[in-house]
This record gives C-alpha cells, sequence and structure tokens, in this order.
C-alpha cells in the first residue's frame, strides 16, 4: 500500500471519526411541532449578533396563527411575554428531563393563554414572566399549545423552536429526529490566512490574506500555494442552504487537518448560555465590521472556552519553517452529511521583508485581565478586567460633549461604564440628558442612562462614539382605528400608534373608565393595541386615557370618548 493511500485512509479515520462525536439523544421521542412541511430561516448554532443560535427558526408560510403541538408529554414550566426578544415564549418540561422552547408566537392556545391572560390583568402589565407550579399545565404529545407569530424582535413570522437539556443546554433539534430536508453542499465565501505572533507571515505579510480559491472538477477547492512561516491559522467564512429556500444557514461541522492530523473541530451540536457571546472571540470581529461578514477563526484565540471546540490539537494552529512543505485541508458539513474541502498547500519560506513598527503614539494601552480607569476631558471610563479578550491600544479621544470611544472593530464581552460630569449644566436640565451611541445616521441612539447628582453613566459592551444629548420631546400618540366621540361598534380592536423620535418610549399606561386594559405593544409598527374580547368594558359610553412616557420622563397623555353598543 503506498504511503499516498494510507494518508488518504487516515485522514477518512480522522474526518469520519470526528464527523460521528455528536452527543446521544433519544432520536424518536419528540415529533414535530406543526403540521406544515419544516423548512428552516435559521439552523441551530448559526453566527448572529454576539450569539450563536439557539434553535431552529421555522417559516411559517409568511403568515401568523400557524397552530403549534407539544412534541410529547410534560408541563409548561415557563411563560415570558417581552416587547423584544423571544416575544411571546413559551417552555414546556417534558417527561424525559429535556426541555422545549417556543418563541415570537402570536398568542397561546386554550388554558394557557387564559391562565397569561389572568396574570397580566391581575399584574396590569403586558410585559410577564410566569413560572406555574409543576403538571399545573399540563400537556398531552399532540395538543395545541400556541400559534406562530412575529412578536418580539422577530424579523418575520416565523416559529423559534428550541430542545434544552437537563442543565437548560440549548441543543440541535436536528439530533433529536427533526428532519429538514437539504441535499445541498455547504457554499464557501472566503479563506483567510492568519499570520500569528512575532515573525509569522504568509506570502511576505504580516497581516491576515484572504486566499483565492481554485474549484476542482469534484466540487471541492484549492488555493495557490501560501509561502509562509511562523505559527499560521486559518478562518473561513461558509454557510449553507437547504431544500425549499434560499436563506444563508449556518453549517453544522468545520474539520480541520494538517498533513492529515486532526487540528481543530468545531461541533454545532450543543452549548450553554453563559458561552454563547464568546462568538466575538471566535469570529474575525474586525472583519464582520468592516465587511459584513462573519469568518470564523479556526484556531482557538486567547480567553475563548468554546464547548463546541472539540479534540483541537493545542490552539488549531500550524508552525511552518523554511523549506516544510505540507497541505492545510478544512471540510465543512451540513448535518445531512452534504461536504465540501478546501485544501491549501503550504512551503515553508522566510520572508524577504520585516513588519512594520505600529505606531502607538497617543493610544492608550488597556490589559485584559486588570482594572482600567480612563479620563478624557469630561468623560471617565472605567474597564472592568476581562471585558476585553485581549491586551489592546485603544484610541479614545474627547471634545466637548463627545467621546470617540475607540472603532467597534475589537469586541467587548463584559460591560464597561461611560460616565459624563455634567457641572455645568442647570440642575432642570439634568433629568432631560442621556448618553447615547451615534448610529449610522449620525444620531444618538439612547442607553440606559444613570444619574448620581450630576454625573451621569451608562453601561455598554461596544466601542463607538458617544454623546451627550437631550431629550424635551413628549411622545406622540395618534389613534389608527377610531376618532374621538365616535361609535366603534364593529371593532374588533383599539388601535394606537405611539412614538418618540428622541430618547424612546419607555413606558404606557391605558385605562377604559378608569379601569386598566391590557394593550400589546409592536416596538417595531409603533401601535399599540387592545382586543375588545378581554370584556374589560361594559358601557356604551367609553372613556379611554392612554399615558405614554420616554426614557427621560417626558409624558403624553391622550384622552378620547367612544362609543359602543353592548351584546
Amino acid at each position: 500500500m503506498t504511503q499516498t493511500l494510507l494518508r488518504l485512509l487516515l485522514c477518512f479515520c480522522i474526518i469520519s471519526s470526528a464527523f460521528s462525536q455528536a452527543p446521544e439523544v433519544p432520536e424518536d421521542y419528540f415529533a414535530n411541532p406543526m403540521e406544515i412541511p419544516l423548512i428552516l430561516s435559521g439552523s441551530f448554532g448559526e453566527l448572529r449578533s454576539n450569539h450563536f443560535h439557539s434553535g431552529l427558526d421555522i417559516k411559517t408560510q409568511q403568515r401568523e396563527g400557524i397552530p403549534v403541538y407539544a412534541p410529547a408529554d410534560g408541563f409548561v414550566s415557563r411563560i415570558k411575554v417581552s416587547h423584544y426578544g423571544y416575544g411571546k415564549a413559551l417552555y414546556i418540561k417534558h417527561d424525559n428531563g429535556y426541555s422545549t422552547v417556543y418563541a415570537h408566537l402570536s398568542n397561546y392556545a386554550g388554558a394557557i393563554q387564559q391562565y397569561v391572560k389572568k396574570q397580566q390583568y391581575k399584574k396590569e402589565s403586558y410585559e410577564i414572566e410566569l413560572f406555574p407550579e409543576a403538571q399545573m399545565l399540563a400537556v398531552k404529545k399532540g395538543d395545541l399549545i400556541a400559534y406562530s407569530g412575529n412578536s418580539g424582535s422577530s424579523g418575520g413570522p416565523h416559529l423559534h423552536f428550541e430542545i434544552r437539556d437537563g442543565a437548560s443546554r440549548p441543543m440541535n433539534p436536528m439530533l433529536f429526529g427533526i428532519d429538514i430536508p437539504d441535499d445541498k453542499k455547504p457554499l464557501i465565501n472566503s479563506v483567510i490566512a492568519y499570520p500569528q505572533g512575532e515573525g509569522a507571515h504568509v506570502n511576505n505579510g504580516f497581516e491576515p490574506v484572504k486566499l483565492r480559491l481554485i474549484p476542482q472538477k469534484d466540487g471541492s477547492f484549492k488555493t495557490e500555494k501560501l509561502k509562509a512561516q511562523g505559527r499560521i491559522g486559518f478562518g473561513i467564512s461558509a454557510y449553507d442552504q437547504m431544500n425549499g429556500a434560499s436563506n444563508k444557514n449556518g453549517v453544522y461541522q468545520i474539520k480541520t487537518t494538517f498533513n492529515g492530523e486532526s487540528k481543530l473541530n468545531v461541533l454545532f451540536d450543543r452549548f450553554s448560555f453563559n458561552e454563547t457571546r464568546y462568538l466575538n472571540q471566535y469570529i474575525d470581529y474586525g472583519y464582520w465590521q468592516r465587511n459584513k461578514s462573519r469568518v470564523q477563526r479556526l484556531f482557538v484565540a486567547p480567553n475563548n472556552p468554546l464547548s463546541l471546540f472539540k479534540n483541537q490539537d493545542a490552539d488549531g494552529l500550524i508552525d511552518i519553517e523554511p523549506g516544510y512543505q505540507g497541505v492545510y485541508s478544512i471540510v465543512v458539513r451540513d448535518f445531512q452529511d452534504n461536504t465540501v474541502r478546501i485544501d491549501i498547500p503550504i512551503a515553508g519560506e522566510a520572508p524577504s521583508n520585516s513588519p512594520k513598527e505600529s505606531n502607538k503614539e497617543g493610544l492608550d494601552f488597556v490589559s485584559a485581565v486588570e482594572n482600567t480607569s480612563i479620563t478624557k476631558g469630561k468623560f471617565s471610563v472605567f474597564i472592568p478586567s476581562n471585558s476585553l479578550y485581549e491586551d489592546v491600544y485603544l484610541d479614545i479621544q474627547a471634545e466637548a460633549d463627545t467621546l470617540q470611544f475607540h472603532v467597534d472593530e475589537v469586541p467587548i464581552h463584559k460591560n464597561i461604564t461611560l460616565s459624563f460630569d455634567a457641572s455645568n449644566y442647570a440642575e432642570a436640565d439634568l433629568d432631560k440628558l442621556y448618553i447615547g451611541r451615534l448610529n449610522y445616521k449620525g444620531e444618538p441612539y439612547y442607553n440606559t442612562t444613570y444619574r448620581k447628582g450630576k454625573k451621569l453613566s451608562i453601561r455598554t459592551r461596544t466601542f463607538g462614539t458617544y454623546v451627550l444629548a437631550s431629550d424635551r420631546q413628549s411622545p406622540t400618540i395618534t389613534p389608527v382605528n377610531f376618532q374621538d366621540g365616535k361609535w366603534i361598534s364593529n371593532n374588533k380592536t383599539l388601535r394606537l400608534k405611539i412614538e418618540d423620535e428622541e430618547s424612546g418610549i419607555k413606558s404606557y399606561r391605558a385605562t377604559i373608565n378608569g379601569k386598566f386594559i391590557l394593550m400589546e405593544y409592536n416596538y417595531k409598527k409603533d401601535v399599540l393595541t387592545y382586543d375588545f374580547d378581554d370584556a374589560v368594558i361594559s358601557e356604551t359610553e367609553n372613556k379611554l386615557k392612554l399615558v405614554v412616557v420616554d426614557n427621560v420622563g417626558n409624558s403624553t397623555t391622550f384622552e378620547a370618548t367612544f362609543f359602543r353598543k353592548q351584546s
């Protein structure tokens, strides 16, 4: 048997072994949560802003209200209703110790809906979190539990569906037999080589280099031969498309080898919520901010304890010396075993030039493992230890009421505190001030601002430009489907548009004839909706009062009278 054949067999065994390392789970226990063809708009482990996606996003045919069924016996353990995030969410604990989660719902069903509505009225709050006693809301496999929707921070109608283990760690639902048709190979956007450490280079350069991909007849890729020296790592931008959809979903596994020996295996099977933000250290965060393409770094960067890394050889980097020849390979796989391979031939060669010294004049050095306090003009910055993943030099400049706090190309893991000394502002003005981060339009976006005396503070996990802003405008309230003094007997709902152009809406409260009514806030459309099926009102002549408050305390009161026939 030739040496080449032995190497190929060894590589095959390594890949096959690595591809079979998913945790053992009950594959026939959970049924599908909906009786429609399962087509995904988002996969498990998909790379999102500041987190890995914790479930499957199931398309709902561009509409809301599709029935959602319990996939197994259990009981409702948690219910959360929020304006943002998961919106209307439902959590079920199952008899086998696993839990399922359903998010962005339009409504709950049956006894669950009645229980939620009763508690919302009892607490006089739309946003609510409930933990029913075990078996209080028991469900059987196939029971109707909810209806799909678009609530919370959803970008369109769909069902977000999760399966969590006994330690509340989200797991890939496809491991449990949730079958999604997929006969398409993953797609490769780009591959990047990263020189790491002193003296490392790629093609005579000391910065990351994007490699040209050369398609091969068998569907794989090859790159031109790299000339390199020192410690080298690689990164890849890849996604998967499944049958029936064009969405760019995440891949299931990325396996790397060097000359047939395993280097790093990334498997999207399970993770914990307390590690999910380490995604920002896993990807090339700066490249993402500049190019809006997430490159997964196929080596373990400092301070990155992700459990998605399996069987890595040290940190996944390779060491290249002059005269050395080798091949670095990347295999990308989706859950249905469709794979793509990229081979990168490497030749060890010393660089013909030397790296340039970077100019750090005027920059502030911050150690990742120490507390750091920095004062610039009227601003002060406190960076707790372990807020940053690595030591870094920051460009921090202040001018009047504006702080240029580096640029958003370095990830922040834990909150950093920014404070502003507002001693030169009159007492009457202080309550209307806030610190905001400038958005892409150059407008301040409200950050929750705390005040102690004449000191204003925020906590943030994003670099960028921050300004001291003032909001003196009250929210606006506009009726949508009724008019003051008119009959609305045929209305099923009462709808009002609420807007605040400055600091944003903080709270609202509505009453009819002095009695609290529950209004659902759709922040994406700036609309409040009251459902007359709640049967809170029993009068023909009704007086509506709505008070809306923005984030700095400006308030607006809207009052109107409407008439409605009683059945």
